[in-house]
């Protein structure tokens, strides 16, 4: 496992905690920005999966 995996988890479980946090108190703002940051640690995790299948391949 690699670091972008590792970082793009966290920012994936930040997310989630960002958007139910939001759904919960009614706050809409938060629930969208919890969105967007567990979009983008599913990007970078698999960023980080095809450069770990680049470098095991050779």
């Amino acid at each position: 496992m690699n670091e972008d995996q590792v970082k793009g988890q966290i920012k994936q479980v930040k997310g989630q905690v960002k958007e139910a946090t939001g759904k919960l108190i009614g706050n809409k703002t938060l629930e969208n920005k919890g969105k967007v940051q567990d979009i983008t640690g599913k990007i970078q995790e698999r960023y980080g999966d095809l450069k770990d299948d680049l470098t095991t391949s050779d």
